[in-house]
């Protein structure tokens, strides 16, 4: 009840690929780049902060790459539909292919040299000990209190 009539002066939701980003191209340069970069930006973050979550360093690039996307596919899907509950917001599968595409960039451009700098971090051998103080104590322990004597 709460969603809009298609009536002449609502628009019909848009389902043909790249028909919006064409509209926006005539729209000129800067507004073009500007609608564009919006649509690849809302969700960008996500390349970034769903492999984060995982926590994974030793993985492969691919399957990373691949659950990624579609995991932002999903939301951005997600998105879309819950847009269509509000009046007026009509769903768009432009905004829901830049959405994805920005995600897939930020992971590609960020993830694997983040992953390779934590892996030679992991492997990097510990700081030399000097000769003969292998064995030897700490000289304070950090656990007990400073004792005045």
């Amino acid at each position: 009840m709460l969603r809009p009539h298609y009536v002449p002066w609502v628009p019909a939701p848009n389902l043909s690929p790249l028909s919006t980003i064409r509209a926006d191209l005539r729209m000129g340069p800067l507004e073009a780049s500007r609608r564009i970069t919006e649509g690849l930006a809302l969700l960008a973050p996500l390349g970034v902060l769903l492999p984060l979550a995982g926590g994974r360093v030793r993985t492969s690039a691919v399957a990373s790459f691949v659950r990624t996307v579609f995991a932002a596919l999903m939301i951005s899907l997600s998105v879309e539909f819950a847009q269509t509950l509000v009046p007026g917001q009509l769903f768009d599968v432009d905004a829901l292919l830049l959405n994805t595409v920005g995600v897939a960039l930020a992971h590609l451009l960020i993830v694997p040299a983040a992953r390779r700098r934590l892996r030679r971090r992991e492997t990097a051998p510990p700081a030399a000990v000097p000769h003969g103080q292998e064995n030897a104590a700490p000289l304070t322990d950090p656990a007990s209190p400073a004792r005045v004597g």
